[in-house]
């Protein structure tokens, strides 16, 4: 056998242990259906309604929780230590995209990597708010993915309602029926009026028309200053599947009316746009 054939068969063997140690990482699950203590997906807004300021704040806010040391205690107390995270951004009724695919945390360093790549990836703002699409399209990310999760959740934070897209109660209970809990992060940090789809209750929006599933929850962000620990402890109850107080309900539900309407922002749209 000529020298060329024995080097081209050596190089060609060593392109394929890179390849598939590169699949390895990049897709740590793979088929054999990796358990875990929870599938997260955090979904967060890239609207325009966010100015370059809260993105850099949602973005940091995320980053910096992954490698807390609160979030790491809460990692190792689950049954399997490990979790599988997706961050995704999304804004108008076509417009998310996967920022970081399903990566597995299981410890600090792990955690440094997700950190890591969520801090590099470049900003951007798109149009519209479709929180229904988002929900969807996260949903849809727990499909094939590789890992048998004991809880899978979608983490949605924004500044809007929704204006585009189905509504987004239909979006909420399409999710939830797939075995998906929605928590949210609502960001009231502007005043209602600054924009005229902003909407005072916002928190009440979410809680309303936007979570769902077991052991839903809301924690609202209203100043600069609360962001960062408002995501580490929306983080920490995630992992440890822990629900934040509550007020106990009565024995007999009285049904009340609804607070905010779940068609708020798609007939605010058509008022101001559609006329």
């Amino acid at each position: 056998m000529t020298p060329w054939i024995l080097c081209f068969g050596a190089r060609f063997f060593l392109w394929l242990q890179g390849f598939a140690l590169l699949a390895l990482v990049t897709a740590p699950a793979g088929a054999a259906d990796l358990p875990v203590d929870v599938q997260l997906v955090l979904a967060v807004d890239v609207s325009f309604s966010m100015d370059p300021e809260e993105q850099a704040l949602q973005r940091e806010g995320y980053a910096d929780a992954l490698v807390s040391a609160e979030f790491l205690d809460a990692l190792r107390l689950g049954p399997n230590g490990r979790i599988a995270v997706a961050y995704v951004e999304w804004a108008g009724e076509h417009e998310q995209k996967v920022v970081l695919p399903w990566q597995v945390i299981d410890g600090p360093q792990t955690a440094r990597t997700v950190s890591d790549a969520i801090r590099a990836a470049p900003l951007r703002r798109v149009y519209r708010t479709s929180i229904s699409s988002g929900l969807i399209f996260s949903a849809n990310l727990f499909q094939g993915s590789g890992f048998r999760a004991l809880r899978k959740v979608i983490d949605v934070s924004g500044d809007g309602v929704n204006n585009q897209g189905m509504p987004v109660e239909r979006a909420r209970d399409q999710v939830v029926s797939r075995g998906i809990t929605i928590n949210g992060l609502p960001l009231l940090l502007k005043r209602a009026g600054t924009s005229i789809l902003d909407i005072a209750d916002l928190d009440l929006y979410y809680e309303d028309c936007v979570i769902g599933g077991p052991g839903a929850f809301v924690i609202p962000v209203r100043e600069q200053g609360e962001f960062a620990r408002a995501i580490k402890t929306k983080l920490v109850l995630e992992v440890a599947g822990i629900e934040p107080p509550a007020p106990r309900l009565p024995l007999i539900k009285v049904v009340q009316p609804a607070r905010v309407s779940c068609l708020i922002g798609e007939r605010l749209w058509q008022e101001h746009w559609n006329n």
